[in-house]
């Protein structure tokens, strides 16, 4: 939008409907399920393409995937934490968030949205590009699918749920996409240290219950990581700043007051004289009187 002078401003976000917000939210995810399930399954191209990253892992160093899924495995309490951790908190703690965001920080809400939306866009062109089987799904690797050994449901891709869920859409990981928005959103707005904390945590634990559950590589998690930054550069690119240094409270229109603020007071007018009306003695204003020189004294 072209202001005084050619510049250009900055999108003014609106403040958010629930209506709309609930609407969009529920139609959005909706057909995010629906492109992510409708993507082909490539089985065997899926297949390849984790061994590749298992050989990219191994080479660097870094293939640890199977190390930590047995290890966790083996403390049940701890790995059927996880599958709950894994099925529930990605979108417990994510819808939180938004609403936070929609109560307490309506000035920023529509970009951190922004954010959100775009990330989960993109993750759609790499399912669709890169069909890639979860470690659990690997022939002849061992990985220990933790939600079928220990009966839970922690996995759409596991048991009676895996047909209706694409099992070969792991890169990017959405869990690592959703966990860092949240834990970023929460770090750059709170005020209280220990939530700000929490924010990063949040991501980090994430990141070692989808490696525990073999439900991912840790470099899904860079693809999550590289699609969230996509979804901050679309946000910046629309609204001209980065989300969280956008105004807290959203900007009036013109001619329209602030959610909160007082009635400006009136100010009465004076009301007309009519020209027929009489005017009173009391309200007149008298001419002053002409000066008469002093009377002489006769001799």
């Amino acid at each position: 939008m072209a202001g005084d002078g050619g510049s250009t401003r900055p999108r003014v976000p609106r403040r958010p409907r629930i209506w709309f917000e609930i609407l969009l939210i529920a139609v959005s995810y909706w057909v995010y399920s629906l492109v992510r399930n409708a993507v082909p399954e490539q089985k065997t191209q899926a297949l390849k393409n984790a061994d590749w990253i298992w050989k990219v892992e191994d080479s660097l160093g870094l293939a640890f995937e199977h190390t930590v899924n047995h290890a966790v495995n083996s403390v049940t309490w701890l790995i059927v934490s996880m599958n709950y951790y894994y099925a529930t908190l990605h979108f417990i703690v994510t819808i939180g968030v938004l609403v936070w965001l929609y109560r307490w920080q309506p000035g920023r809400y529509a970009a951190f949205r922004t954010v959100l939306f775009a990330t989960t866009a993109v993750a759609l062109v790499g399912y669709y590009l890169y069909p890639l089987a979860p470690p659990r799904l690997m022939n002849g690797q061992d990985f220990v699918d933790t939600v079928l050994v220990h009966h839970t449901w922690g996995s759409m891709a596991s048991g009676n749920l895996k047909h209706v869920s694409n099992q070969y859409a792991a890169m990017p990981s959405m869990h690592i996409g959703w966990s860092l928005w949240c834990g970023l959103t929460i770090f750059l707005l709170a005020k209280a240290p220990w939530a700000r904390i929490l924010g990063l945590l949040y991501p980090a634990a994430t990141l070692v219950v989808i490696v525990s559950t073999a439900n991912h590589f840790w470099l899904d998690a860079v693809g999550g990581m590289l699609c969230l930054s996509f979804g901050f550069l679309v946000s910046y690119f629309w609204y001209g700043s980065h989300p969280h240094r956008l105004p807290k409270l959203v900007e009036p229109a013109p001619g329209k007051r602030a959610p909160g603020a007082p009635e400006p007071a009136a100010v009465s007018e004076p009301a007309p004289v009519s020209e027929s009306a009489p005017v009173s003695e009391s309200s007149a204003v008298s001419e002053p009187a002409t000066a008469r020189p002093p009377a002489r004294s006769g001799r």
